[in-house]
């Protein structure tokens, strides 16, 4: 089993230039232009971005196969090392499919979150959009600091099974361990922030700051954001090894990420009024990353080298779908009031 990187960073630095400029245009449309003017989405123009973002997905990964066959097809060297060209570049539009079905199934518990922080700061609905804009800004950064750390990490075989060991606790962890209440106010960070900077207890419009009395203060909008941020630092923990376990490819693994962060905030006002429908999807994934923690511990290893990836995608797909489902069939039990 081949396990060369095909978009070798030397060769395909230019790549991911195109692709952080072209990420940084789309969002600049979408600030700039369609949500230039603060206000609530609602349902039907969360669902069209919605749409909108998983179709750029697929016809980026479609690109993607097309120059991966074109490449290789062109060059007999390429096809020496990786073999026909059908075979890799299935393989790579596979693994980056799986990514990011894998990342957006994880953002997806990521946004019950998202709803306990913009209820406990009282935020606006008008203004979350913008909190989880520039949310998505520094979550792009802080991703790719994550992937070209993992990038190196993930060479050595010592590493691989920590982090594999790692995944399969914490999918366990989540079938037993029982919920805590969060509590924005308690966070570290949060309390050091706070006696750095004074924090207004009421916002201006959809202002981050604001100055009285010649005093610059943090706004309540402010403060929602470093922990929206701060929650994201935590879920890439889980998520970017996660990936590793798909594919060795940092630039598979930046993309998809990326994607499924920019479809993020959409998602986010299609679901916030139905978070507790999907009770069962934590349970989901758990049995995710449990899984992908074995694909990086033992399953690589007992299947020559690569567990396969339709395989790897088949089972992902079928037990997000599955708690998706039994959600609906089982719902949720409140406490009679």
């Amino acid at each position: 089993m081949n396990t060369e990187i095909f978009f070798t960073f030397q060769e395909y630095w230019w790549f991911y230039l195109v692709f952080t400029l072209g990420v940084i245009l789309l969002l600049s449309l979408d600030l700039g232009i369609f949500h230039k003017e603060a206000h609530a989405l609602k349902f039907k123009e969360a669902a069209t971005w919605s749409v909108i973002w998983v179709v750029l997905a697929l016809f980026f990964n479609f690109s993607l196969y097309q120059y991966v066959f074109g490449k290789v097809a062109a060059n007999p060297e390429l096809q020496s090392i990786w073999g026909a060209p059908e075979i890799i570049s299935k393989s790579l539009a596979l693994e980056f499919l799986t990514g990011y079905v894998v990342e957006q199934s994880l953002s997806v518990d990521n946004l019950f979150i998202f709803v306990v922080i913009f209820n406990f700061f009282a935020v606006e609905g008008r203004y979350q959009h913008r909190i989880l804009f520039y949310g998505i800004l520094g979550a792009i950064f802080f991703r790719a600091i994550f992937i070209a750390a993992g990038s190196v990490l993930m060479q050595y075989k010592a590493i691989v099974y920590f982090f594999g060991a790692f995944l399969i606790l914490t999918g366990i962890k989540i079938f037993f361990a029982p919920e805590k209440k969060l509590d924005p106010d308690k966070n570290p960070v949060i309390k050091m922030l706070k006696k750095i900077l004074p924090v207004s207890p009421t916002g201006e419009g959809q202002r981050f700051f604001l100055r009285k009395a010649g005093k610059l203060y943090a706004t309540p909008l402010f403060i929602a954001l470093v922990f929206v941020e701060l929650t994201d630092i935590v879920f890439a923990v889980d998520s970017v090894p996660a990936i590793y376990a798909i594919t060795k490819e940092p630039f598979i693994v930046f993309t998809s990420n990326v994607f499924a962060i920019l479809g993020l905030r959409s998602l986010f006002f299609v679901l916030a009024g139905a978070m507790d429908k999907f009770h069962l999807l934590k349970y989901g994934l758990g049995i995710v990353l449990a899984f992908v923690g074995l694909k990086m511990v033992w399953l690589d290893h007992a299947f020559g080298g690569k567990f396969p990836i339709g395989w790897s995608l088949g089972i992902i797909g079928s037990v997000i779908g599955g708690a998706v489902i039994l959600s609906f069939i089982f719902p949720k039990k409140f406490p009679e009031q």
